[in-house]
């Protein structure tokens, strides 16, 4: 989209960019009703020690106390006193720039962010697969060719909708939608075919899939010869996933399933694309693997119009996991414990390799451990919004009011902000320059319309101004090679270090990320704006980019994609007598994430007012429910209370609640905080719940 302002304010207008040609979201339509929002935060706020109230103050003041408090909890407790909580929303210039600042400005190993809730367990089962992740390794106009396009655990029409116009010329073009979701969604209720399973038992029927496929003989077994490795174990594997078991544990018919399996075997061009209804689980990883291995089993990644690919979940979802802020990251997608991308990257930042901290831990390992006596007694937030969108969520609320200093740099007044000891005003996505990185890899320029309002500065500013002054007297942890200044005053060496101009930023996250699997080192704005958009990884400014990934081989040593044998489990929570159902949660329409935003749009609000908890009729009445009745959900972690939903739409034995909503309606409250073991996604999706009216 493209903006305009003239003294009637700023107007959102639709761009034919050859992603979403010229459609937009509601959210995107209203987007410009937040930058001049009466709740916009426009000064510091510190906390008053004598009230407990959040007060004005002025930059100097706020900053002051962030260094002081930083300082003074490191020297007492070490670097990794001080964690960093960052943002799938944060431009690629801000999410380098943070990783950066946390590990040499800070010299904490603790860094991670929200992203680690939503794309993880897909991105670790492409990198064991493929040797690399990005989202989708193919355009998005190749949706609108499948002949077949199987969704799991999607629901675009309502969280990505301008991707639904591929879906609707995929219809169009002959070809056959079929989604496997819970729910009847809006996406469900367009499909030739909508496999409707328990929850948790996705990866079941992704093996019974694969069993018939090779019952059919449907595999490829030339692809699976000449570009592949350990089909044998997984083919044992699924061999005892016969239709019927996989009926009886799911509850998708074997008609379904066999349907499911000639559509993918015997079409042309066939996607399968997997999203959070898949991978918010504690087996995330195994069940995206389960569908990887059953797109390499039917020769499907690098054939022209196929493959498997995954939807990302917020802005910057692909940009914002590739260069820095995943506890175990360092840029370019290299891993922070290989010495060679430590010396790479140490290089570029003027300090030695040995400076570097080791891996830091996922992002709900590192919430649950803030305020505890072996866990970081600080932590400065950017771009997220935990009390609301963690697991287990009533827990992380208290452990962050046991910090002894808590930021949040913010440009509304959000739930985690609330509870901070300093907030800071931040830029909002039309008063800066930057980059983003689209689900396909493709890098995308967004262009500042106008200056922050008075009084508010930008993420790169922030870390910037932060890291010049904890610089003082510490000029050697924060080094000085490349500034041409060895005796330089110490602020001047870190404002060199951290540039608050996102161009200078970009260019040395070119130089950072150069060899890495996420190679931007061939992209430059100006190319960027040429071509709509440059594909990493593009690693020479005259060579190519990459829209199309494994043409020839993949990411791997030997080049060959690896299968790995996964088989079902339970899920970590299962439903009991005392709680015999099972609780799911997703996003509605006019709403997204945590809210902090959506829900202080009026049109939006308006739409999507408040939570509500979603249940069949045959539940309802057994429970004595009205459409419109306040009910009670109880987990063994907490519960939520919101309006009833009646709808047949969903499994009799299962409830929804969307996750947008503090207070009373948070669905966090109830979720399950067990985490993959690979990943560390949490278990969103499922875990056993009582409901009773309230």
């Amino acid at each position: 989209m493209t903006l305009r302002e003239d003294d009637t304010g700023v107007t959102v207008h639709p761009r034919q960019f050859p992603t979403n040609r010229g459609g937009l979201c509601q959210k995107g339509w209203t987007a410009a009703e937040l930058l001049d929002h009466p709740e916009r935060l426009t000064n510091p706020l510190l906390r008053d020690p004598a009230t407990g109230e959040l007060r004005p103050a002025s930059w100097d003041a706020a900053l002051d106390r962030i260094v002081t408090g930083i300082r003074a909890i490191q020297d007492d407790a070490g670097p990794d006193a001080v964690a960093v909580f960052g943002g799938g929303g944060l431009t690629n210039e801000k999410a380098y720039a943070l990783g950066k600042f946390a590990r040499i400005g800070l010299r904490t190993r603790h860094i991670d962010y929200n992203g680690r809730f939503c794309m993880s367990s897909a991105a670790a089962a492409g990198m064991r697969a493929f040797g690399i992740d990005r989202g989708l390794p193919f355009p998005l106009a190749d949706l609108g060719r499948a002949d077949t396009l199987l969704l799991v655990g999607a629901n675009p029409a309502e969280t990505m909708p301008p991707l639904v116009r591929w879906l609707t010329e995929q219809r169009r073009n002959g070809g056959q939608l079929i989604v496997v979701d819970p729910r009847v969604t809006a996406t469900a209720r367009q499909a030739d075919l909508h496999l409707q399973p328990l929850p948790g038992t996705d990866l079941a029927v992704a093996n019974a899939l694969l069993h018939i496929a090779l019952t059919e003989g449907w595999v490829d077994r030339t692809y699976v010869a000449e570009r592949t490795s350990g089909f044998e174990a997984v083919r044992r594997t699924v061999a005892a996933w016969w239709p019927a078991r996989a009926e009886q544990l799911s509850g998708v018919p074997v008609a379904d399933l066999e349907a499911t399996a000639r559509a993918l075997g015997t079409g042309g061009r066939v996607i399968i694309l997997t999203a959070r209804g898949a991978e918010q689980h504690a087996k995330g990883v195994d069940t995206v693997t389960a569908y990887v291995n059953l797109a390499l089993a039917l020769g499907l990644p690098g054939r022209d119009g196929s493959g498997y690919g995954c939807l990302t979940g917020q802005g910057n979802g692909q940009g914002g996991r590739e260069h820095g802020q995943k506890a175990d990251q360092l840029p370019g997608y290299r891993k922070i414990d290989d010495p060679a991308a430590r010396e790479h990257v140490a290089e570029v930042w003027g300090v030695t390799a040995d400076e570097l901290p080791g891996p830091g831990v996922p992002a709900y390992q590192l919430l649950d451990s803030l305020g505890t006596p072996d866990g970081p007694r600080a932590l400065l937030v950017f771009g997220s919004n935990p009390v609301v969108s963690a697991p287990r969520a009533t827990r992380i609320e208290r452990r962050l009011r046991d910090l002894d200093l808590l930021v949040v740099a913010d440009l509304l007044l959000s739930e985690t902000a609330a509870l901070a000891d300093v907030v800071l005003p931040t830029a909002q996505w039309a008063e800066e320059d930057g980059t983003m990185t689209n689900l396909e890899g493709r890098v995308l320029r967004r262009r500042a319309l106008r200056n922050p309002p008075p009084g508010v500065r930008t993420d790169l500013a922030i870390i910037s101004d932060l890291a010049a002054r904890l610089a003082t007297a510490e000029t050697a942890v924060i080094g000085t090679a490349g500034t041409g200044s060895p005796g330089a005053r110490p602020e001047a060496v870190a404002a060199a270090r951290f540039p608050a101009d996102p161009a200078t930023v970009f260019a040395e996250l070119r130089r950072a990320s150069a060899g890495g699997a996420a190679d931007y080192a061939g992209i430059s704005w100006a190319r960027i704006d040429d071509q709509d958009g440059v594909y990493w990884p593009c690693r020479t400014e005259d060579g190519p980019d990459t829209p199309r990934l494994f043409a020839d081989r993949f990411a791997t040593p030997d080049g060959r994609a690896r299968f790995h044998s996964v088989d079902h489990r339970p899920a970590a929570e299962e439903v009991c007598a005392t709680y015999p159902l099972h609780f799911t949660t997703g996003r509605v329409l006019t709403q997204y994430q945590s809210g902090t935003q959506t829900r202080r749009v009026p049109a939006l609000r308006r739409a999507a007012p408040e939570a509500f908890v979603e249940l069949h009729p045959d539940l309802a009445a057994r429970l004595g429910v009205d459409d419109g009745d306040p009910v009670r959900v109880t987990s063994r972690r907490g519960e939520l209370c919101a309006p009833a939903r009646l709808s047949a739409g969903i499994r009799p034995d299962t409830v929804f609640a969307p996750f947008h909503y503090p207070g009373a309606g948070r669905a966090n409250s109830v979720t399950n905080d067990a985490v993959d073991p690979i990943s560390g996604m949490p278990e969103f999706k499922i875990c056993a719940v009582r409901v009773e009216k309230a």
